[in-house]
């Protein structure tokens, strides 16, 4: 939290449940300031997951320190399948100045396929699309594989 720091565990798991309990069919734990780690990651997996079952919960990482990718490494290897992400990694967070956008949806697919893990996009196309947007923001991607792959195709 931009304002309080460090947000124990165990209380997320408190309200976790609790919207669990009110039928929630998914949860997602986010750091949209991007100052998590992946030990802290993993702790509050394990902690809301021994409350909510795993499979309900997603997550969603801002990239601010770098850690995004990392972060989603040690979740998915805690058993979660759902991830938010955001091409180009545009984005940000309103209440945390400097916080930077989601994890880049090019560098997610680019891990999940050297971990042998099948999405059914299509990187490239999803690349020339990251691009674009950014073409109409005036700047380019943030994400590292967007960079790599699309600088020859639409360098400026």
């Amino acid at each position: 939290c931009p304002y309080d720091g460090d947000i124990d565990p165990a209380k997320v798991a408190e309200v976790a449940a609790a919207l669990d309990a009110m039928g929630c069919y998914e949860i997602s734990l986010g750091d949209s300031v991007g100052f998590g780690t992946p030990v802290k990651a993993r702790a509050l997996i394990d902690a809301v997951a021994a409350r909510v079952p795993v499979a309900r919960l997603a997550a969603h990482f801002h990239d601010t320190y770098g850690q995004a990718l990392a972060n989603l490494l040690a979740v998915l290897e805690s058993g979660v399948a759902i991830v938010d992400s955001s091409v180009g990694g545009l984005g940000g967070c309103p209440y945390a100045k400097g916080a930077k956008g989601n994890v880049a949806t090019e560098d997610v697919l680019y891990m999940l396929a050297g971990m042998g893990i099948e999405t059914g996009v299509d990187l490239d196309a999803l690349v020339d699309i990251s691009w674009w947007i950014f073409a109409q923001l005036g700047r380019r991607p943030n994400s590292r594989v967007a960079q790599a792959l699309g600088a020859k195709r639409h360098a400026a």
